[in-house]
């Protein structure tokens, strides 16, 4: 297991306009040094903002955006993850996708959609939860919502690195700094989060308030407002040391989760 450069970046989204915001997104990572990184990290929706129009937006698994997303792998020697709108077998799915350089791909389907804007009603929950493998650390990517939902984020032992991607709303900005700390805490895991920044076209505001949090629950680093893309190193000698100190996982309870 080596040290794990991550890259995070948090910024205001173009409504409803893919072109744009990939066009945006060349922009942006230009600041990246190609082979200076192993993970980049990009919002939740992040072609289209948090948006309930799949049947105008949706892409398929062959579309531009994810051509885009692994000529940004190559590019950069590093994986680039964030969620899109995808359509696929005649559903709309709220999709991370986790693109490696050598072209191959996981994804995860957001689990937990959020009925406060009517996301169930639009697109189809993921029943499945990912964990991925990068440089020998085991990583779990949930999409925003998931947040709330302490089970499904469970640490069974199974995982290094929780990411989280998201369109969180300011107002509720409270709860996810709370939570991002206490998944950090619970499952003795590094929290990575990228939320966006600005308002959509339904005129929500969201602050941002992307932060790398360490297994004890330490705000490492977090941001409101404004934009940035920064990359941090994540060390794998500081998680070794708390989990073998604080021996709290093997603690836990046993459980099942039903879909």
């Amino acid at each position: 297991m080596q040290d794990l450069r991550i890259t995070l970046v948090q910024t205001a989204l173009h409504w409803e306009n893919a072109t744009e915001n990939r066009k945006h997104f060349d922009t942006v990572l230009s600041e990246v040094k190609p082979g200076s990184n192993d993970l980049i990290v990009l919002p939740e929706m992040f072609s289209t903002g948090f948006s309930m129009q799949p049947s105008v937006l949706a892409e398929t698994m062959d579309g531009p955006t994810i051509k885009w997303m692994l000529q940004k792998a190559i590019e950069f020697d590093a994986v680039i993850t964030g969620s899109l709108i995808i359509q696929e077998h005649g559903q709309y799915y709220n999709r991370l996708v986790w693109m490696r350089p050598d072209g191959t791909h996981a994804t995860y389907d957001k689990r937990h959609l959020f009925s406060l804007a009517g996301e169930e009603k639009y697109y189809t929950a993921g029943k499945e939860r990912l964990i991925v493998d990068l440089k020998g650390w085991r990583i779990c990517p949930l999409v925003c919502y998931d947040l709330r939902f302490p089970v499904w984020s469970r640490n069974r032992k199974d995982y290094d690195l929780l990411l989280v991607v998201a369109n969180w709303p300011e107002r509720r900005s409270y709860a996810w700094k709370q939570l991002l700390i206490a998944r950090a805490i619970e499952n003795q895991s590094y929290v990575a989060a990228v939320n966006r920044i600005g308002t959509d076209g339904n005129q929500i505001a969201h602050s941002g308030d992307s932060s790398l949090i360490d297994p004890l629950g330490e705000v490492l680093f977090t941001k409101a407002h404004e934009p940035f893309i920064k990359t941090f190193t994540l060390s794998h000698t500081h998680l070794t040391e708390i989990r073998d100190k604080f021996r709290f996982l093997e603690d836990g309870d046993e459980f099942e989760v039903h879909s």
